[in-house]
């Protein structure tokens, strides 16, 4: 009598953690991340002009998609919608995420030089030399004008997924040759 209650304890168990697993599968929706070669990474994206529920759930699912791929940043094109949005978060907690709408760069200064990555060319790495403070003015996802300014990695993230927007991607400002990053981290997990 008690193992009978004990497994039908345990099925229960297992079915409310399936069940909580599809909700949360269901509650985060991932988009599909464009690659180099595709041409609408080479288009201009056009402004927003009012927020729609539609883009509200595209901003959930840019962000649902970068934090799945533990991505810094990524731009509407990215996921396919010519639509000047962006969505960063360089904070180690993934907790800090910036909603950027029809951004504008509007200062930039200092420089640095250093590797930079991109989810629209996976498993490459290259060096990129950018501004080390970036002020960018846009608006959030209230369409309210704010002003967001960084320095060093919130910076070049600013920049990069900016870029995205004009249609430049980080392939075209790298410095020497791409490296192959799957090679590095197939060294590593080896070790």
């Amino acid at each position: 009598m008690g193992i009978k209650i004990w497994k039908e304890s345990v099925l229960k168990t297992d079915m409310v953690f399936e069940n909580a697993l599809e909700q949360e599968a269901e509650s985060m929706a991932l988009r599909t991340i464009r690659t180099i070669g595709d041409e609408i990474l080479t288009k201009k994206c056009r402004k927003l002009t009012e927020m729609k529920p539609r883009y509200q759930e595209l901003i959930g699912d840019m962000l649902d998609t970068m934090y799945n791929v533990q991505g810094v940043g990524l731009a509407a094109p990215q996921v396919g919608i010519l639509k000047q949005i962006v969505v960063i978060d360089v904070s180690e907690e993934g907790d800090s995420s910036v909603i950027l709408i029809n951004p504008e760069i509007v200062e930039l200064s200092g420089e640095q030089t250093g590797q930079e990555g991109c989810l629209s060319v996976p498993g490459k790495a290259g060096v990129v030399t950018r501004a080390n403070y970036a002020r960018v003015k846009a608006l959030n996802e209230k369409m309210e004008e704010i002003v967001v300014e960084g320095e060093g990695l919130f910076a070049r993230a600013l920049q990069h997924e900016i870029d995205h927007l004009s249609g430049v991607m980080y392939v075209s400002k790298v410095q020497g040759q791409l490296l192959d990053t799957r090679q590095e981290e197939e060294q590593e997990e080896q070790s």
